[in-house]
């Protein structure tokens, strides 16, 4: 074999070396790093955002007004609240009395979410700054603890009445969402706020003696004191973000 032929053989061998890969890197690079995706743990997720800011709007037996909360987790929150509202009403009697109620009061809670979700129990207090006052005046006269007096002698009976300023307060409720962060709520439950006070009655006529002011004062005063709790029936829409 001459020079020639030797050195044309070498090159063969050496160029079909080169362009046949071995059998042990078949493998190709995209392959492997398919394999190891595949064969990666898929991530976990983490727990889901909580919204923890709420604004809103409440009303019901308490009155009316704005309404805020904030989440400190799943289960637990803080929320408060004022409320504001004027009713009255009339009573049948010789007296003709009539009341009326000026509702103001605010009030701080905290719920408990069952389990974490929209049923939840709430407790806290309110500072309560809800007044009352009566008026009577009788068309054709009246009766004062035992004493019989002309519609001119009475003129107009008046006396104002106030609560104790801290009313405990429990209810239960449920809060869900209506989709976008929107959430509607109900409540309803009690305000222990006391009987309330009935202050000394005062009378535009004249002749009417003090001791049956007062009397007139006391017997009323009996008929209110057996309501010292005040029942609280709220609905609330607001946002979370």
């Amino acid at each position: 074999m001459t020079i020639f032929k030797k050195i044309a053989l070498t090159a063969t061998v050496a160029a079909t070396a080169f362009a046949t890969p071995a059998f042990a890197d078949e493998t190709t690079p995209t392959t492997v790093a398919a394999t190891a995706a595949a064969e990666a743990p898929a991530p976990v997720a983490g727990p889901a955002k909580v919204a923890r800011i709420g604004l809103g709007v409440t009303g019901g037996s308490l009155g009316i007004g704005p309404e805020i909360s904030y989440a400190l987790n799943r289960n637990f929150d803080i929320r408060g609240n004022a409320t504001f509202f004027s009713i009255s009403h009339g009573f049948s009697g010789a007296m003709g009395y009539k009341g009326s109620a000026v509702l103001g009061s605010g009030g701080l809670m905290i719920d408990y979410h069952i389990a974490g979700g929209g049923f939840r129990i709430s407790a806290g207090a309110r500072i309560n700054h809800n007044k009352a006052r009566v008026a009577g005046t009788p068309a054709n006269g009246a009766t004062l603890n035992g004493t019989s007096y002309s519609a001119a002698q009475i003129g107009t009976l008046r006396a104002n009445a106030d609560f104790a300023t801290i009313a405990p307060t429990v209810t239960f409720g449920y809060a869900g969402n209506l989709g976008h962060g929107f959430k509607l709520g109900i409540e309803a439950g009690a305000m222990f706020s006391g009987s309330a006070h009935l202050k000394p009655f005062t009378a535009t006529g004249v002749g009417v003696a003090d001791a049956d002011l007062q009397a007139e004062r006391q017997r009323i005063q009996d008929k209110i004191n057996p309501y010292k709790v005040y029942p609280i029936l709220q609905i609330s829409v607001g946002y979370r973000f």
